[in-house]
């Protein structure tokens, strides 16, 4: 009798606070391709295996909202987005924590990289199951970045984490733990018109 692999459970927390303060409007709702920058991480994580998806509100949260009301998300407000990405992983994490005690993992995902899509994901968790690795990072611009699968072990740190820098402390304090996939597509993301209008051209 053949035995079925279990499946691999992890949640994806999007994490979509940010002011865009270098845009100038909320590049959370910027259209590329018919769909906002959110609405399409979202749907990128919808497309993988990913559940539940959390996305984490911040600033302009009023006018975000709207966006994802409708859609089977966990939406989370975070109030102390100023602080930067470690508020919001907090926020985020705090949630999939508590979903289920079957998530083996959860994915960071930040949503104005243009280039995320399905295949990326799987490539992160198919790197976590081939390595065994604690920690999988995308990796452009010669350093770890997100997207960011982290395992089980790893969520309480994640809900202790303080400051702008992220999860980065992470993959220095868990190098040994860590594997990284080379996707340099991902090194262009959207944080001014420029960058946009650069997207929009080469979509």
């Amino acid at each position: 009798m053949t035995v079925q692999p279990q499946p691999f459970r992890f949640g994806a927390v999007v994490l979509a606070a940010g002011a865009s303060t270098r845009m100038g409007e909320p590049k959370q709702l910027l259209r590329l391709g018919g769909r906002t920058l959110l609405r399409r991480t979202i749907d990128t994580a919808f497309a993988s295996s990913a559940w539940p998806v959390v996305v984490v509100l911040g600033a302009n949260a009023d006018l975000i909202r709207p966006e994802v009301v409708r859609l089977p998300v966990l939406v989370v407000d975070n109030p102390e987005w100023q602080e930067g990405l470690a508020a919001s992983i907090r926020a985020g994490m705090r949630v999939v924590d508590s979903f289920s005690l079957s998530l083996q993992a959860a994915l960071l995902l930040l949503c104005d990289q243009p280039n995320l899509s399905p295949a990326i994901i799987n490539q992160i968790t198919d790197t976590h199951r081939r390595t065994g690795k604690s920690i999988v990072a995308a990796m452009y611009d010669h350093r770890p970045g997100s997207p960011a699968l982290f395992a089980r072990r790893h969520f309480h740190e994640l809900t202790e984490l303080q400051g702008p820098s992220g999860a980065k402390p992470l993959f220095a304090r868990h190098a040994d733990s860590l594997a990284t996939v080379p996707l340099p597509e991902l090194a262009a993301d959207i944080d001014t018109p420029e960058d946009f209008a650069a997207a929009q051209q080469s979509l």
